[in-house]
């Protein structure tokens, strides 16, 4: 996407083909020296089975200026873990392997339990926030990215593209979102962004009208992205949410602790390409049915924060709203799509917007019946303050199940 058009919300950085990596790795290299730098890879255990991961794992070994890799290891048993110790050996960065199933782990997580602090659900909010914890403890960086482990078509370059905004000193940033088109397969992919986040926040415009918020979601060329960055000096009071509303969340966070000028979104690569999540149109609880409601009410959530009323007819009315929106936004899709020798599905991306109009009414009405409902996990703030010896007790948890099991 070569251009350099500017949205006056937020920095969009280019990648205008004017610079090598090598040049940037060099760049990069000399700022590690001062800015010590760590990567979190939130990765299950069945995806080191897949393609991606071997690949990934190639791509970080030649990357010269990580200080650290931290990778949160989910559903994983005892044999499981010893083989991830194992297929990371690989990496030739200083790297730990935090196993989060372990009886250590969960005792940890017992203890924040009794607190009432503990994340209400497993999965990749869970992860994510065990993890900026353990960063946090080590107490020597000072720029973090993070991004997902099923990246079929990853290149180091994503990275240095990714971490550069907020690495560079002389940059204001203290937040970097990566995006890039969502191509694969000889399609336009992105579902959920395209077909729900978009037209959801046109509507939303026109129904509860001019929102600051509203415009600065607005600004993201791929709000869902799973790829950040940010400076670390931020981490301690960032609320991480536990439910499937995760790139949303943050990006709220970055909204409600940052100003605009010290966000940005970079381009990080041509064509992205990772797994994709199903459907699972008779399951309310699983796959983009369930990623969807979660979304619609991270950001309702969010409106409502700023001062937004929501009501019963409001949420009828946006879904109407949604509705036609989500059906323009197709056609100019479908245009895109011809013009650039792309296939696209009308018939499916029609019953996708109609499953989707569905989860922003399922979102409406869960959010007026638990009007006090909190999917955040406490900041790390909060749980230092309930507990100063938890981050402590965190490290030394995941250094013995290494000691024992690598």
């Amino acid at each position: 996407m070569v251009d350099f058009h500017q949205n006056g919300n937020i920095a969009t950085l280019h990648n205008l083909r004017t610079r090598s990596l090598d040049q940037m790795t060099a760049e990069l290299e000399s700022y590690a020296l001062s800015r010590k730098m760590s990567l979190v890879l939130p990765c299950l255990y069945s995806e080191l089975e897949t393609d991606a991961m071997p690949r990934i794992l190639a791509e970080l070994s030649k990357v010269t200026y990580l200080h650290r890799i931290i990778i949160g290891l989910d559903r994983a048993d005892e044999n499981q873990f010893r083989h991830a110790c194992s297929f990371f050996k690989g990496l030739n960065q200083k790297h730990v392997v935090i196993w989060n199933d372990s009886p250590r782990m969960l005792q940890v997580g017992g203890r924040l339990q009794s607190m009432g602090l503990a994340p209400t659900e497993p999965g990749k909010g869970k992860n994510v926030w065990s993890s900026i914890g353990y960063l946090i403890g080590c107490q020597d960086s000072a720029v973090m990215a993070i991004h997902d482990c099923d990246i079929l078509t990853y290149s180091n370059e994503m990275l240095a593209r990714l971490i550069y905004p907020v690495a560079n000193p002389t940059f204001p940033y203290q937040v970097a979102k990566g995006y890039y088109a969502r191509i694969g397969n000889n399609k336009l992919n992105g579902r959920v962004t395209r077909l729900l986040v978009s037209p959801l926040l046109i509507a939303l415009k026109k129904v509860v009208g001019e929102r600051d918020y509203i415009d600065y979601l607005r600004s993201f060329r791929y709000p869902l992205s799973g790829e950040f960055a940010m400076r670390t000096s931020i981490l301690p009071d960032m609320r991480i949410p536990s439910d499937w509303g995760l790139e949303i969340g943050v990006l709220s966070e970055a909204w409600r602790n940052l100003a605009p000028r010290a966000v940005c979104q970079v381009e990080i690569a041509d064509a992205y390409d990772h797994k994709h999540q199903d459907l699972s149109p008779q399951d309310a609880h699983a796959g983009l049915n369930r990623m969807s409601t979660d979304i619609c009410k991270a950001i309702f959530r969010k409106l409502a924060a700023d001062g937004t009323v929501f009501t019963n007819n409001i949420f009828r009315t946006l879904k109407a709203t949604y509705y036609r929106s989500a059906l323009d936004l197709l056609e100019a899709y479908h245009s895109d799509a011809q013009m650039n020798g792309l296939t696209l599905d009308r018939h499916a991306e029609e019953i996708t917007i109609e499953l989707f109009s569905e989860s922003i009414m399922r979102a409406g009405q869960t959010f007026l019946d638990n009007p006090h409902e909190t999917p955040f996990i406490p900041t790390w703030n909060r749980v230092h303050a309930a507990d100063q010896d938890l981050i402590r007790d965190l490290h030394t948890a995941a250094a013995a199940d290494l000691e024992e099991f690598q």
